[in-house]
């Protein structure tokens, strides 16, 4: 839209115009949002700001005397809330976990490729008075915003925000060379990068761009460096996330009060009928339809860790909470009454490499089709493939922390229609097994001394080189490679295949037999990281799932 309908669209919306004003939410809503997602880097925090910011503007739009400066002047809202949020935080907030990576999500939903990838990811590594001014100079070289509004949303002169953007551009260029490093091989990284936990900061942006300049290696740049900006000219908005919502809170407004701060007719129709009298909030959904959300007694559903019931092969879940099912004299009949979905993999411990494993059950097969075809190689972030059909599949795991050691951020299973089981683990060793012909057997496929390890998440269920899964459905999996190098090959396979791997065992030179999981029924364990929902984000499905 121009600005000369912009303009008309906002002084409609200043007279009480309920539909210029659901436009006016609809249209510049992905501008904050990509404001406050980037400087925030996809915080927990990033749907309250960007609400008090809509809300902020909402309230106070009648005291805006020049539509033509609505730009800046609602850009200039979003930084005075992101600059709140960060004097609130305390220090025991400091170290809260991302709600989705905004960086990742610029990659994936923009689908960016090369130096544009790396540009996105570089922005982990910024402090947080460098990623805010890089939420508005990435959306002015993307032609969203001027330098003019820039300046102004900072606070500063269009000369002093000449100065801080071009040291912000210096430190983004040393942030892009350690991407572009960690990328790579160079073997004395890996023994800087050792006991690094994976998660960029300012400490260690400096001490792996120490090592960048003295290393003919990781500073021998193989391919000219784009300018950012070149790189950023005509990128996209980060479309919102499916289902984004922002919840603007009610609260002890008055009907006058909540009118003159722009509410609409339909919106205080809503909350003030019986049915919802006790509501706490409205939703203004990402288009302009406003819906009632829960009351405070009955907060959102947010998916639950639902506490493992163990299966004949594993050890107790961590946790001390019992699970939720029948009481312990009839546990038959809970397998028999549990829905399905409700039995997920536990932690379990690694069995005798001389023990034999369980019969296999049968299952009926007519075959998976794949979308990547007979063999699925997935090595990146945000890789994916498509199983349809009725039969097994095997994820076959390569992890490499030789390459880059650190977390190890787990793949995921969404969009699940129908039915997905975990029924077997083989490849003659679990990854933590040691590898045949290292030395002493220090060496695992999870690393070792040498080379920096692989950290499962807490709880995670670990890994054999062959885990086998049965679909009756469709389900997509979904590589989430962030920290730790890692990749997968995705087969669709058959029942003689799984039984012939798990049962070579150490006559034919393996380290171990394999393992039966499947119990034949409903009981059998569903993967970790399996939703029906298909998530923006698919590294943030949670590692124990209800299906």
């Amino acid at each position: 839209m121009d600005s000369e309908n912009w303009r008309a669209v906002i002084t409609a919306a200043q007279a009480g115009d309920r539909r210029a004003l659901d436009e006016l939410v609809a249209g510049w809503l992905p501008l904050v949002y990509n404001i406050v997602g980037r400087a925030l880097n996809g915080h927990a925090d990033v749907d309250d700001v960007v609400q008090e910011t809509m809300l902020r503007a909402v309230g106070h739009l009648g005291s805006l005397r020049d539509p033509d400066s609505f730009r800046s002047w609602l850009v200039a809202i979003a930084m005075r809330q992101i600059r709140d949020r960060a004097r609130r935080r305390t220090p025991d907030r400091l170290e809260e976990a991302t709600a989705s990576d905004f960086a990742e999500l610029t990659v994936l939903r923009l689908q960016l490729e090369g130096q544009r990838r790396e540009v996105a990811e570089a922005v982990r590594w910024l402090d947080d008075e460098d990623r805010q001014l890089l939420s508005l100079w990435w959306l002015e070289v993307a032609g969203e915003l001027t330098r003019r509004e820039l300046a102004a949303a900072v606070g500063i002169t269009r000369q002093h925000a000449a100065v801080r953007v071009q040291r912000m551009k210096e430190r983004l260029e040393t942030s892009r060379g350690i991407v572009r490093a960690l990328d790579g091989a160079c073997p004395d990284l890996r023994e800087v990068t050792g006991r690094w936990n994976g998660r960029p900061d300012s400490v260690w942006r400096k001490r792996l761009a120490r090592h960048i300049r003295g290393c003919g290696y990781c500073g021998d740049t193989r391919e000219a460096v784009v300018p950012a900006e070149r790189l950023l000219v005509g990128i996209a908005l980060v479309p919102l996330p499916v289902g984004f919502t922002l919840s603007l809170a009610f609260g002890g407004k008055t009907a006058v009060a909540a009118t003159s701060a722009g509410w609409s007719a339909k919106l205080l129709g809503a909350l003030t009928k019986p049915a919802v009298a006790m509501t706490a909030g409205a939703t203004i959904v990402a288009g302009g339809a406003y819906v009632v959300t829960q009351p405070p007694a009955a907060p959102p559903p947010r998916a639950a860790a639902i506490t493992p019931t163990p299966t004949a092969t594993s050890a107790p879940p961590r946790s001390s909470t019992p699970p939720p099912a029948a009481p312990r004299s009839s546990p038959p009949e809970t397998k028999t009454t549990d829905p399905y979905g409700t039995v997920v993999d536990a932690v379990d411990r690694a069995p005798d490499p001389d023990t034999r494993p369980a019969a296999l059950p049968r299952r009926p097969e007519s075959g998976i089709t794949s979308t990547g075809g007979p063999k699925a190689v997935m090595q990146h972030r945000g890789d994916s493939v498509t199983l349809t059909g009725r039969g097994y599949v095997l994820v076959r795991w390569q992890i490499s922390p030789g390459s880059r050691p650190g977390a190890l951020v787990m793949p995921s299973w969404t969009g699940l229609q129908g039915r997905l089981f975990h029924v077997a683990s083989g490849g003659s060793r679990r990854m933590d097994d040691p590898l045949p012909g290292a030395p002493n057997g220090y060496a695992t496929g999870m690393g070792g001394p040498g080379i920096g390890y692989a950290v499962l998440p807490p709880g995670t269920q670990q890994m054999w080189q062959n885990e086998y899964f049965y679909l009756d459905g469709t389900v997509t999996l979904t590589q989430n490679e962030r920290g730790c190098d890692y990749g997968l090959v995705v087969f669709p396979s058959n029942r003689d295949a799984v039984e012939k791997d798990i049962n070579e065992g150490p006559a034919q030179g393996a380290i171990r037999y394999g393992l039966v999981r499947d119990t034949g029924t409903d009981s059998a364990p569903v993967p970790q990281y399996v939703t029906r929902s298909t998530p923006a984000d698919p590294a943030t499905v949670p590692q124990r799932s209800r299906v």
